[in-house]
C-alpha cells in the first residue's frame, strides 16, 4: 500500500526596510547551518526567498504539514533566536517574521493543472 500526502505550497510577503536591504541580504549570504537545518527539520523544503526592488521580499517552500513546520519552529530555540534578529529588517511587522508574513494565496500550478487535464482526458477518452 503507497500513501501519498499532498504537498502545501506557501509563498508569502514581508517588507524590508529599504535602508537594511544589504545588511539583509549579508545575513542570508549564507543564514547559520544551525538554522539550515531547524527548516529542514521542520519538514519545509524548496525555500528560497526573492527580493524586488524597494525591499519587497516573497517566500515561497513545499511541505507536507505545514501547521506541523510552523509548530517546529515556534518551539525551536534556534529559530527563535534567528527570528529575533530578523524581526528589526522588517517594515510594520507585528510577531515574528516567519508567523507575521501575509500569505499569499495561490490561482496557478503548472503540474497540478496538467495532472487534472490529463485525468479529464483520460476520463473521456473511451480508447
Amino acid at each position: 500500500m503507497t500513501s501519498t500526502t499532498a504537498t502545501t505550497r506557501v509563498c508569502f510577503e514581508l517588507q524590508v526596510k529599504p535602508d537594511l536591504l544589504d545588511e539583509y541580504i549579508a545575513r542570508h549570504t549564507p543564514v547559520r547551518s544551525e538554522m539550515l537545518a531547524e527548516i529542514a527539520a521542520s519538514g519545509r523544503r524548496n525555500y528560497s526567498l526573492f527580493l524586488a526592488e524597494g525591499g519587497r521580499l516573497i517566500g515561497y517552500y513545499e511541505t507536507d504539514d505545514d501547521a506541523a513546520a510552523q509548530a517546529y519552529l515556534a518551539s525551536s530555540d534556534v529559530a527563535s533566536r534567528w527570528e529575533a534578529e530578523m524581526a528589526p529588517y522588517f517594515v510594520a511587522l507585528d510577531g515574528r517574521p516567519d508567523q507575521a508574513a501575509t500569505r499569499l494565496t495561490e490561482i496557478f500550478h503548472l503540474h497540478d493543472q496538467l495532472a487534472d487535464a490529463e485525468a479529464s482526458g483520460a476520463e473521456s477518452d473511451p480508447s
